[in-house]
């Protein structure tokens, strides 16, 4: 398997890595997943991994043929690259098409295993290496005195936020008060910054791991709107031990 890669945190105040499993693609396979299913299934693991993925559920229940869901990441072009898998493996590939960011195919159960040799190459061949590190760009830390409603609101009705003109994202180490899952996959947090409590939610941030008691996060002020009146909560974009 090649070497780890990096997902790199550019500060407005300093930088820190956190190291991700990951190699150069992924292709995901189930013959219990429905086909409406992999295009979140790659979407949710490209996000995860910071790589290309690719996943496949049978076309139909039983059927030998599979319906793939790719998701890539920025620098790799995914269908010029499921082009080049066909280009070099004629017939491979049953049909194909999309656009940079994602695209769809089908192809043969019995090829699944050439297929994902092939687009792996295809990444190895296409992808920078500095591609591979996912970067968090951060506007820097907010001091304890800006963790309040006014500052969640404005921040929020600011916008509005998209594509080349992202909602802000603050960056910050914190004392961990308390912690607990919620359902299977999130993680609620309590944290302290000079004496001051703050609640705080990873969603997709439980992974059986407890967090240590001091973390640095990647976060966004919000209104708590759970709780309501005057509550803000930090919604926390990426987490390592501090």
């Amino acid at each position: 398997m090649p070497p780890d890669a990096s997902r790199t945190w550019r500060s407005a105040s300093n930088a820190c890595s956190a190291t991700i499993r990951s190699r150069h693609a992924h292709c995901l396979f189930d013959a219990r997943w429905h086909p409406g299913v992999i295009g979140l299934v790659a979407s949710k693991m490209k996000e995860r991994l910071h790589r290309p993925v690719v996943a496949f559920a049978p076309s139909e229940p039983g059927s030998n043929m599979l319906r793939g869901s790719a998701r890539s990441i920025p620098g790799f072009h995914v269908r010029d690259a499921l082009a080049r898998v066909d280009a070099g493996n004629p017939g491979l590939i049953e049909r194909f098409g999309g656009h940079a960011m994602a695209a769809g195919m089908s192809l043969q159960r019995a090829r699944l295993v050439e297929f994902e040799q092939a687009f792996a190459d295809a990444a190895i061949a296409m992808l920078d290496p500095e591609s591979l590190h996912d970067i968090v760009a951060s506007d820097g830390e907010l001091l304890a005195d800006a963790f309040h409603i006014g500052s969640a609101l404005a921040l929020r009705d600011g916008g509005p936020w998209g594509q080349g003109f992202p909602e802000p994202l603050f960056d910050g180490e914190f004392n961990v008060l308390s912690w607990r899952p919620v359902g299977t996959q999130h993680l609620k947090l309590e944290l302290e910054l000079d004496g001051l409590r703050l609640q705080a939610i990873e969603f997709g941030g439980w992974t059986g791991t407890p967090p240590g008691s001091r973390v640095r996060i990647a976060y966004r002020l919000m209104p708590d709107d759970y709780r309501g009146g005057d509550a803000v909560q930090l919604v926390v974009v990426h987490r390592e031990p501090a």
